[in-house]
Parts: C-alpha cells; sequence; structure tokens
C-alpha cells in the first residue's frame, strides 16, 4: 500500500548533541566537515555505491530563514497553534465548503509564498553539490526553493509542490500564479482584503505572535488563518481542460462542470476540481516518487537530514533505510527527532563527526561555514566553480 502523509504532533525529547563538542557552533562546523569529507563507511551493507556521496533530506526548517514557518520549531505551528488542524485529502475531494475554505486561506498566504527565495543554506547546498558531495536532495517542502536553487543538483519533491494545481478529473496541472488571479478576480471583496493586509505589513512576517497582533495566525504550506471569516462567500475557478472538454466517467458517461456566470466552480458538478500538487495530509505518496526516493537513499554512502523532525513516516522511513544499511547518520535540526535514539545507538564515543552527527544549529548559520572549510581543503581549490 503506498505511504500516506499523516501528522505526528507527539511532543519530541530534546536532542543528544552527537560528538558532545557539537554543542557549540565551532563544534558542530568541524563535526559536519568530518561527516560530510569522511570515506564511505567500510560497515555498509549494501554493495558499494559508485561514489562517496551524501543524499540529503531537507524539512521546513531549511527554510524559516526564507520567511516562511516550520512545524514543530521554537515558533513552529503545532508548538505555538495548539488548535491548528491541515486539511485532509479526503475532506477537500468530497467537501465543496471545505475547498472554499481552504482556498481562501491559501489566497491569503500565497503572496508570501511567491514572493520568499531560496536562502544561505540553499545556496550552501547549491555549492555541495558542485563540490561533488552531495548526489541529490530529497525535500519535504514544498516550496520548490530546492530545484530554483539549485537546478543542476538532482531534486526529488516528496510531498509535491505547491507552484502547481493538479486536477483531480483529468491529472492535468495548472500554474498557481494563474489561479491566484482568477480567485483575485472570482472574490473582489477578498482581494481588497488582501491588498489591505499587504499594505498594513501583516503578511511581512511569519512570526505567529507578530500575525496575532494584527489579527492572523499562520500556518505552514503558504496559508493563513482567520478564524472569524465569511469562507463560505469564496468562491474558486474550475479546472479549464475539463470546462472546455469535460471528461469520461468510470461508467463512460460524460462527467459535467458546472460553473456560474463568472467561471466559478459550482456545487453538482461532476468534475474539474483543482487541487494543489502537494501530497496533503491522508494522502498517499504516488509510488514512482517512493521508489525513486530509495533508490536515492540506496545510491549514496551517507545520509544527512537538515530541517526535519521526521515526523511524517515518508521521512522517517528514509533514514530507517539509511540506518539499517549501516549508513552514517548526519541531523541538524533545532528541535527534537522522532526515534531519533536509534540513529545514534552505535556511534562511537571518540566519534569526531564521521560515523554520525546530530547538532541543533540553526542550518543557515552552519551550512555556509561547512561549505566554505570545505572549499578551503578541496585539491580542486575554493574558487573551482
Amino acid at each position: 500500500m503506498p505511504l500516506m502523509r499523516i501528522p505526528y504532533t507527539a511532543p519530541l525529547p530534546a536532542p543528544t548533541i552527537v560528538p558532545r563538542n557539537a554543542t557549540t557552533t565551532t563544534g558542530a562546523i568541524a563535526a559536519l566537515y568530518d561527516f560530510l569529507s569522511a570515506p564511505p563507511s567500510p560497515r555498509l551493507t549494501h554493495p558499494a555505491p559508485h561514489n562517496d556521496q551524501t543524499v540529503l533530506l531537507t524539512g521546513a526548517g531549511i527554510s524559516v530563514a526564507s520567511g516562511l514557518a516550520d512545524y514543530r520549531g521554537t515558533n513552529g505551528t503545532y508548538t505555538l497553534n495548539k488548535t491548528y488542524r491541515p486539511i485532509y485529502y479526503n475532506e477537500f475531494c468530497a467537501n465543496h465548503d471545505a475547498r472554499k475554505r481552504y482556498w481562501a486561506r491559501s489566497f491569503l498566504g500565497w503572496t508570501n509564498l511567491n514572493r520568499a527565495k531560496p536562502n544561505a543554506a540553499h545556496s550552501a547546498v547549491k555549492r555541495l553539490g558542485e563540490l561533488g558531495r552531495l548526489s541529490s536532495v530529497i525535500t519535504l517542502n514544498v516550496d520548490s526553493f530546492h530545484p530554483l536553487a539549485h537546478p543542476a543538483l538532482p531534486t526529488l519533491e516528496l510531498h509535491g509542490y505547491l507552484r502547481s494545481l493538479v486536477c483531480l478529473s483529468c491529472r492535468n496541472e495548472y500554474p498557481r500564479t494563474a489561479f491566484q488571479t482568477q480567485l483575485a478576480a472570482l472574490n473582489p471583496t477578498w482581494a481588497s482584503f488582501l491588498a489591505g493586509m499587504l499594505a498594513a505589513g501583516a503578511l511581512d512576517t511569519e512570526h505567529p505572535d507578530e500575525r496575532r497582533k494584527k489579527g492572523l495566525k499562520t500556518n505552514p504550506d503558504g496559508d493563513v488563518d482567520l478564524p472569524e471569516a465569511p469562507f463560505h462567500t469564496f468562491r474558486y475557478p474550475a479546472c479549464p481542460t475539463c470546462l472546455a472538454t469535460p471528461p469520461l466517467l468510470p461508467d463512460g458517461g460524460r462527467a459535467e462542470v458546472r460553473v456560474d456566470a463568472d467561471g466559478a466552480w459550482q456545487a453538482g458538478a461532476t468534475a474539474g476540481v483543482l487541487k494543489p500538487a502537494v501530497v496533503m495530509f491522508g494522502e498517499s505518496i504516488p509510488g514512482a516518487v517512493k521508489e525513486a526516493a530509495e533508490r536515492a537513499v540506496d545510491g549514496a554512502s551517507r545520509l544527512l537530514v537538515i530541517g526535519s523532525s521526521l515526523a511524517t513516516y515518508s521521512a522517517w522511513r528514509l533514514v530507517k533505510r539509511a540506518r539499517e544499511a549501516r549508513m552514517p547518520i548526519g541531523i541538524v535540526n533545532v528541535g527534537g527527532v522522532r526515534g531519533e535514539e536509534q540513529f545514534f545507538a552505535d556511534v562511537a564515543a571518540d566519534n569526531t563527526g564521521r560515523w554520525g552527527v546530530r547538532c541543533g544549529d540553526n542550518v543557515d548559520r552552519v551550512l555556509p561555514s561547512v561549505v566554505k572549510m570545505l572549499e578551503e581543503r578541496s585539491p580542486r581549490g575554493p574558487r573551482d566553480r
């Protein structure tokens, strides 16, 4: 059965730092340098890979410096907004009112996500790829910063991406920027409200306390929560492909796509619903994506996790797979990580980073410094770009 993305919200214990000197930023940088520059472990149980490179697994923490929220960090959604409940796939597919609420909140949050840019950590990832240290990137993020920052370094977006929508009927994709323009045209009152929020600077920060002062709550995946808003008034467009040519139903009949005079999807239609091209909570990850992630892990010599608590099983199982292959594992995450104690259970006390790293420093602070150290000690020279 394909994996399903389900949120894990149980409290996570504080990390046990490995090695001990990685409690400081300087120590964390030194340990990560040893980790990334070490030869392949002789303990690997799978056939020796074709390279001694690292596969990188990233989560929301790598994008915090870009102005986006995380889930379980100090200011994360699950930490400060205890009532947050993400929409589930079945709810989105079956409930017209649930889609209205989802798209209204997403309409308000999209502007901040759309104007956010990759940060220094993404640039460091690019440079690690250029230095031959990384084989590929697997990201849990849906912000598309990785493919934007380093298009030459293979990136697998495990949970999809927000830059496009996909039709539940015809499976065609549709650009989110075009969809946002249509949402504004269909909802002029909401568009005016968004313009006011932008003018007031209410969307200039993802920090929950700052947003609460201005009547907003922040959520991950580019949406804004307004508990008292009239979501029932919100309208969203139908899939243009299905609208032009209604698809066939499983029984051989032709689907019906109903829209109002302005082109908004209407209840009773049997096709034409667009959803974000992300793997929603409760939705299965496509088998081909799952297999590609496994191949990426199997083809590397070690695995480095950055900015993820591994709370989704789809992510945790990849680290478990690396652990079972006896790969060295590194984790850089400010908060706790699900089941992390088992990943470092047999790391020797005299380990300096080669056999494993666990540090709680900010990635945008340590990773560029690690890159600089690798450049300075690279036989190709620091400016070999």
